[in-house]
C-alpha cells in the first residue's frame, strides 16, 4: 500500500508534486475528488487531463467522480475557498484512512493562486478528524518548473481556480484587477 494519498486538483498542478514526492522516495496513490469545479464541461476537461497524465506517468488514481452541484454551491456561498478546501481535504483524509495510507496531501499546495494558509488549516483539521497525518510540502517552490512540465506535456491548463465564483471573477475583472459592473 502506498504511503500517501495525494489529492489531485488538476494535471498541471500534479507535475511538480509528482516529481518531488517520487524524488523523496514517497510512493503515492492519487485521488480525484473535485466537486467544486464548475461548469461540468470544465470538470470533465480537468478530470480527463488527470486521467491522461496518470496513465502516461503510471500513477494509480482513485476517481471519486461526484458532482453534487446544489450541495456544493450552498457550501461555497457560505465560505468559498475555506469550504472548497475543507470538502476536498476531508474526503481525502477519510479515504486515506479507509485505504490504510499513513498520510495524505494535496496538489493544491502547488498553486501560487490558492490560499495556502487555508489549505494548510483544512489539511490539519481533516488530519485530526480522521486520525491520519497531513503531509505538508510547499510545492510552490517549483511553480515555474511545473508550468514548464505541463506545457511540454501539452496538458489542459485552465484559466481560473475552478468554482463558479472564480469563473465569474475571471470575466468581471479588468487586467488591473478592478471589478467591472455586471450588467
Amino acid at each position: 500500500m502506498p504511503d500517501l494519498l495525494l489529492h489531485i486538483c488538476c494535471a498541471p498542478c500534479l507535475c511538480w508534486p509528482h516529481k518531488e514526492l517520487t524524488g523523496e522516495g514517497i510512493s503515492f496513490t492519487g485521488l480525484w475528488f473535485n466537486p467544486t469545479i464548475h461548469p461540468y464541461v470544465e470538470y470533465t476537461k480537468r478530470r480527463d487531463a488527470v486521467k491522461a497524465y496518470a496513465a502516461a506517468a503510471g500513477i494509480e488514481v482513485v476517481y471519486q467522480d461526484e458532482y453534487p452541484l446544489e450541495r456544493t454551491l450552498l457550501a461555497l456561498a457560505q465560505e468559498r475557498c475555506a469550504a472548497c478546501y475543507r470538502l476536498r481535504l476531508e474526503r481525502t483524509a477519510r479515504t486515506a484512512r479507509e485505504r490504510g495510507c499513513a498520510a495524505f496531501s494535496t496538489t493544491l499546495l502547488y498553486s501560487v493562486y490558492q490560499r495556502h494558509d487555508l489549505v494548510i488549516a483544512a489539511g490539519n483539521t481533516a488530519a485530526q478528524q480522521y486520525n491520519v497525518e497531513f503531509l505538508y510540502r510547499d510545492f510552490r517552490t517549483g511553480w515555474k518548473q511545473g508550468r514548464e512540465m505541463a506545457q511540454q506535456r501539452e496538458l489542459y491548463r485552465q484559466k481560473y481556480c475552478g468554482c463558479i465564483f472564480s469563473e465569474r471573477d475571471r470575466y468581471l475583472k479588468t487586467k488591473d484587477g478592478k471589478e467591472l459592473e455586471a450588467s
